[in-house]
């Protein structure tokens, strides 16, 4: 056994015994790489990583081609690190029966929609009267400052899915979670839509970073 396969049996020792908690951002992805990288330190392209992403959430989010740049990094590596945080949104959205009964349970909800989103997506939750989750829908996606979405795109998603009320959300990759003028005229006609069809859009929710604002506790939907 050489030196670096008596490290890497310590590291994967140390996660069974102990999960991640000591680990830092940097040793955590010296051991996720061990599994596509079997023959090389991966704690100096780690560190690599890091210094050029700057956080763990950056390195996980960064595209494929991006990470690729990064010496050491070849695209097997590449797409096992970026296939981690969809993995984690497929695992937490996909549970049999998740229930909306609250603006808290909405937020976080979403919060894990756009966790690692780099561009600004749009998405439709069409909710029963009980609170049961029947459908989360991409309604766009776009670049980094802005989306395009159909409000009869909206109306019809609602239909299918005979949904008593309907949630939109929507991200800044800016950063800033406040709703711009647009964001307003948009729910507006979002609302006034789904009412002619019997269905309440209860709230609208624009996240930013680890922030999200709610129109509805804002006050601009009843």
């Amino acid at each position: 056994m050489g030196l670096h396969d008596g490290h890497r049996a310590n590291m994967r020792a140390r996660f069974l015994a102990q999960g991640l908690e000591g680990f830092a951002p940097h040793e955590a992805l010296e051991l996720l790489l061990y599994y596509a990288i079997p023959r090389r330190d991966t704690n100096a392209i780690a560190h690599a990583l890091m210094a050029r992403y700057g956080s763990l959430l950056s390195v996980l989010s960064a595209p494929v081609e991006d990470l690729m740049r990064v010496e050491g990094i070849g695209e097997n590596a590449a797409v096992l690190l970026h296939m981690i945080l969809p993995l984690y949104r497929e695992a937490v959205l996909s549970e049999e029966e998740v229930v909306l009964t609250t603006p808290e349970r909405i937020g976080a909800y979403v919060m894990t929609l756009f966790r690692g989103k780099q561009q600004e997506y749009a998405y439709q939750l069409c909710i029963d009267r009980k609170g049961k989750l029947l459908s989360c829908r991409e309604l766009s996606r776009g670049c980094a400052t802005s989306v395009a979405v159909d409000v009869r795109q909206i109306v019809e998603n609602a239909i299918l899915t005979s949904a008593t009320t309907v949630v939109l959300a929507h991200n800044h990759p800016s950063g800033v979670a406040l709703p711009s003028q647009e964001d307003y005229t948009f729910t507006d006609h979002a609302r006034a839509a789904l009412s002619t069809i019997g269905v309440t859009l209860t709230d609208h929710i624009i996240a930013a970073d680890a922030d999200y604002i709610s129109m509805a506790q804002s006050g601009f939907l009843p």
